[in-house]
């Protein structure tokens, strides 16, 4: 899986939501390995979106259409100075990856100064985590070479997730201190009341 990661600050959300809905209408379905995507803005009015291509290949040429050149130039024209762009290929899905029933999505970015840990750590609490989470529907964890990482979490409601967080905070479990151990710096979230999701 190869992954785009697009993040910019709106201007104006009707604007951009017109175009994402004409995109899916009328460019998605020749979008050749185009597989989904996660995307919202936050109530402070910025933009996130997460799209899944079956292979970078793919995503290229994908870009490389007139089509989608002339779209994206309506699209940014809604956005607040330059939309930044990061892609990896190094994805790791659990619980079955993202979840297009979701209520609410939080997307995490940080970076990590071990990412071997960070993987045998995730793996170790996602065997664990849906007997304390049950609104966890799954996720995906996008990593990059200077261990930079954006976490797409699906949950099965805000209302859940908050409650669900809560009880977790006041009862947390071993994982948790260990994980906190690995982050260098500060985490951004991105917290998506109204995702838009989607999948071919």
């Amino acid at each position: 899986m190869f992954v785009q990661i697009i993040q910019g600050e709106v201007r104006d959300r009707r604007g951009v939501d017109s175009e994402r809905e004409r995109w899916e209408k009328e460019l998605m379905p020749n979008a050749e390995g185009f597989l989904g995507s996660t995307g919202g803005i936050t109530a402070d009015g910025r933009l996130i979106m997460v799209v899944r291509f079956d292979s970078e290949e793919a995503a290229r040429r994908n870009s490389a259409r007139r089509e989608q050149g002339e779209w994206w130039q309506r699209f940014s024209s809604h956005l607040t100075g330059d939309a930044t762009f990061h892609e990896s290929t190094d994805i790791t899905t659990y619980q079955g990856g993202g979840d297009d029933s979701a209520g609410f999505v939080q997307v995490m970015q940080g970076r990590v100064n071990d990412v071997e840990a960070a993987r045998n750590l995730n793996d170790k609490m996602e065997r664990e985590m849906p007997a304390r989470r049950p609104d966890l529907l799954g996720g995906l964890t996008a990593m990059y070479d200077d261990g930079a990482f954006t976490d797409v979490i699906y949950f099965t409601s805000l209302e859940e997730a908050r409650r669900n967080e809560k009880a977790m905070s006041d009862d947390p479990p071993a994982e948790m201190e260990e994980w906190a151990s690995l982050i260098e710096g500060d985490i951004t979230y991105y917290d998506l009341e109204q995702p838009w999701l989607v999948s071919k």
